[in-house]
């Protein structure tokens, strides 16, 4: 209803009046109709969206990503802005926010792509420019896949070639331990099969609702799966000051925890570890399993960086190798589901998602289910297994590829190396930023300690400080990293997660603009 027509003594200022009271009005005319429900314009009659954010699945809404979250939506933005031509104090936004290998710059192994090549495009195969132990491999990729395309689907759970070859690549890595063909799945990347395993685990309500053990910090996809299945996320700590080393303590004590309001039945481990970059010694993955056994907990080993270990005196063991080898009482007993990729490690081929699981002591009528459930799906990329395929089963010294592939891999390795180790000497030279040792993977993730000035701004702003803190840094120098927050953290810690990746210069700018940020951002704020 508008108010009473008056006479107007500026007719200007009268309109302008009856305007944004009509304004206000608009939206719930728009949402519920000129008659309640519908409203009418130029004939077409509109209803009310049956899909609303009150209607919507409420566990999507809980679901949360930081590795492409508010912070890299606004690093798009001012990308945009620069290519508008609006000034920054910057010329570039450097995403050191995410482990997308050639998009840092990273470049891809010559011998993967050429295999690749001849399977999209079969015609070089006759084209002299390529080596023969790369056509060979097409052309038996090629003959495993249906009308010998990689266009045609394969069967769900991937080409029984290919899973025998990863098979066969598991026996090498750990010494002879037999692995079955059919307890491999392949995925589109890892992440498809973690969650493809968690829709299996979780089940019941209240108080036998499934909870999960994962790590704090963690990778988000576990918080973000965990919420989008509404299970329960049991959160135990890595300790920051033992370098993210893994207490078993720890995990009894969320363990006991946990169970006063959920019923635990998984524990996942990321070993390299995301975001903190440690490695677990055989050890401790020997204490785990002890723990998992007695607790009858299902282990979910995440080891997608297997190959990205840098510091002396670390060595990656496979959680199925110590399973095997801590004897029967144990590798007939435990549950186990490992997953590895192309995404990272010396590939980082993270566009053509090929990825894989393997299973151990899974019930057999659940292993059917398991392959109904990935049946659904009809087949992982055609491509990214391809590339699995030669990831598994690289050039050997009697081939003509072998040298120059050995010296690629070689090289991106020692390269990872040399910046793990410049990345954590670098910050912890800025007085207020703690760095453990990048032991693994392809992050680091110091402590930033913030002045109390600072904190109570960001409250102000409704963010949490090292969100504050990250946003202000991409707004003054471009540079995109990840709140600790969006991984998890001890309550009043602060932290980022900052990718290794980006090529040696280029990372030496990155280093020392944080730390000029971050000595003005103490000066501005104490």
């Amino acid at each position: 209803t508008l108010p009473p027509p008056q006479p107007p003594k500026n007719p200007i200022l009268y309109i302008l009046h009856v305007c944004s009271v009509i304004s206000r009005f608009t939206p719930e005319i728009l949402r519920k109709g000129i008659h309640g429900d519908t409203m009418t314009e130029n004939g077409c009659e509109y209803r009310e969206r049956v899909l609303t954010m009150d209607t919507m699945n409420p566990n999507v809404k809980r679901v949360e990503y930081a590795v492409r979250g508010p912070i890299v939506q606004r690093a798009v933005q001012i990308e945009r802005e620069l290519k508008m031509g609006i000034k920054k104090p910057f010329t570039e936004v450097i995403r050191a926010n995410i482990g997308d290998c050639h998009a840092m710059g990273q470049k891809p192994i010559t011998f993967f792509r050429q295999v690749l090549a001849l399977c999209s495009y079969p015609d070089l195969l006759e084209d002299g420019k390529f080596p023969e132990d790369a056509k060979s491999r097409a052309r038996r990729i090629l003959q495993a896949c249906g009308g010998g395309s990689l266009g045609a689907y394969s069967t769900s759970q991937g080409i029984e070639m290919i899973r025998q070859d990863i098979a066969r690549y598991i026996e090498r890595r750990d010494g002879g331990i037999t692995c079955d063909p059919d307890n491999i799945y392949l995925s589109t990347g890892a992440s498809d099969a973690i969650v493809t395993m968690l829709k299996l685990l979780v089940s019941g309500e209240g108080m036998s609702r499934t909870g999960v053990m994962i790590s704090i910090p963690q990778y988000p996809l576990y918080s973000a799966t965990l919420a989008e299945l509404g299970a329960v996320q049991i959160s135990y700590y890595l300790d920051e000051d033992n370098c993210w080393s893994l207490d078993i303590s720890e995990l009894r004590r969320a363990l006991q925890e946990a169970k006063k309001h959920c019923s635990p039945r998984a524990l996942c481990i990321i070993n390299p570890g995301n975001p903190t970059g440690q490695v677990q010694s055989r050890q401790c993955i020997e204490g785990v399993i002890r723990f998992a056994a007695a607790e009858k907990l299902f282990l979910m080993a995440d080891e997608v960086y297997q190959d990205n270990v840098y510091a002396d005196g670390c060595k990656f063991h496979s959680f199925k190798k110590v399973l095997f080898e801590m004897g029967l009482e144990y590798s007939e007993k435990v549950e186990l589901a490992s997953f590895h990729s192309t995404s990272k490690c010396y590939m980082g081929e993270c566009g053509f998602r090929g990825g894989y699981m393997e299973v151990v002591n899974l019930d057999p009528e659940v292993k059917v289910q398991l392959t109904k459930l990935v049946s659904v799906r009809l087949c992982p990329p055609v491509p990214g297994q391809a590339l699995l395929d030669v990831v598994v089963n690289p050039p050997q010294p009697d081939e003509p590829s072998y040298d120059t592939f050995i010296k690629e891999r070689t090289d991106t390795l020692a390269t990872l190396a040399e910046k793990a180790n410049m990345t954590q000497e670098i910050l912890n030279q800025v007085p207020g930023i703690k760095c453990n040792p990048v032991q693994g993977a392809m992050y680091t993730f110091p402590r930033i300690h913030l002045p109390p000035k600072a904190i109570l701004e960001a409250k102000e702003k409704e963010q949490t400080p090292d969100m504050f803190y990250c946003m202000k840094l991409l707004e003054e120098t471009g540079i995109c990293l990840v709140p600790g927050s969006g991984f998890g953290q001890r309550d009043g810690t602060y932290h980022f997660r900052m990718t290794i990746l980006p090529p040696k210069e280029k990372l030496k700018i990155v280093l020392a603009k944080i730390k000029e940020f971050h000595q003005h951002f103490m000066a501005q704020y104490s």
